[in-house]
């Protein structure tokens, strides 16, 4: 099917470079710049103004904004044609947050692939808010994430309750609380509150990530200054930390069990904090005409294969 090259101009204006676009889109930096030239030829406007960063003209913005939806309605009507002739082909995109997805994708792309293997799935691994606009954009087709509401144009399907809890190892404890630990940690357990903890420090993921903005929540309801050590937008690395006795730190329960051997976690101390501490994770998908069915098959794999770990 012969169609413009739409994804020629989307990444372009996406990335505003020649040499990246045409570094993500496996041409020559060459092969591009004569295109756009050619089709602002053909459509006798200027598309882009040639400063560094590429600026699009209004022209450039009204081209765009068509480009998006004549490429989405290519896309959709392929994808109904390749469902009604039961063809299984095609790129699934999928979006979803680097940690969450170093412990979900690697069964959940598995199984779907067994029961699809002629369907190539591609990773966005990203923030949410980067998701949410991705999905609007229709540059993914699905995303795996934490969306409290749906934007304009957007669909939302529960998957699965995730909780953040606290960890803390049991040498910071001993070091700080020596033989009033237990107490500690029991009053903490109890008000569902990390004041009890005010002279333990803290590592920290940054404002955009979920664990950050429930790690902020609750050290700002407890009403001190807490000693924050380390920022990162890596749990990782704040978990290790965490391990080596720098501080306490707030993180999602699933990613922290699969991410850390037995070993290590029998010397942390895992604290729960309630209801505030717990929030769904949803699958998105841009709200449009026909919804490829390839897009259904991955949430239901993706929902039996939890179901199986009794996860769900």
């Amino acid at each position: 099917m012969n169609t413009p090259r739409f994804d020629y101009f989307i990444t372009l204006a996406r990335e505003r470079s020649f040499t990246k676009a045409a570094k993500e889109l496996h041409i020559t930096q060459q092969t591009l710049s004569n295109y756009i030239a050619q089709l602002e030829k053909e459509i006798g406007s200027t598309l882009f103004v040639r400063n560094i960063p590429l600026k699009l003209t209004y022209a450039g913005e009204v081209y765009l904004r068509y480009a998006f939806s004549i490429q989405t309605q290519m896309e959709n009507m392929q994808h109904e044609l390749d469902d009604i002739a039961q063809k299984e082909k095609g790129l699934l995109k999928i979006g979803i947050a680097f940690s969450r997805g170093r412990i979900l994708m690697p069964k959940l792309i598995t199984a779907f692939q067994k029961a699809h293997p002629f369907i190539q799935v591609q990773l966005v691994e990203t923030s949410n808010e980067v998701l949410r606009t991705k999905l609007l954009n229709h540059e993914i087709d699905l995303a795996i994430a934490n969306f409290e509401e749906a934007a304009p144009g957007m669909e939302l399907r529960d998957f699965y309750e995730e909780e953040n809890v606290l960890f803390i190892s049991d040498d910071l404890l001993e070091e700080i609380y020596g033989e009033a630990k237990e107490i500690v940690l029991q009053r903490v357990e109890q008000s569902k509150s990390v004041y009890p903890l005010k002279d333990c420090p803290f590592v920290l993921m940054n404002i955009d990530n979920i664990a950050g903005r429930i790690g902020r929540k609750f050290l700002t309801d407890a009403g001190f200054e807490a000693n924050i050590r380390v920022r990162s937008d890596n749990i990782e690395t704040l978990l290790a930390l965490c391990v080596e006795g720098c501080g306490a730190c707030f993180c999602a329960e699933n990613l922290a069990l699969k991410t850390l051997p037995p070993e290590v976690l029998a010397n942390l101390r895992l604290l729960r904090l309630g209801d505030g501490a717990k929030y769904m994770i949803r699958f998105g998908y841009a709200r449009q005409n026909y919804q490829w069915k390839i897009s259904e098959e991955f949430i239901a794999t993706a929902v039996k294969v939890l179901q199986e770990e009794g996860s769900i």
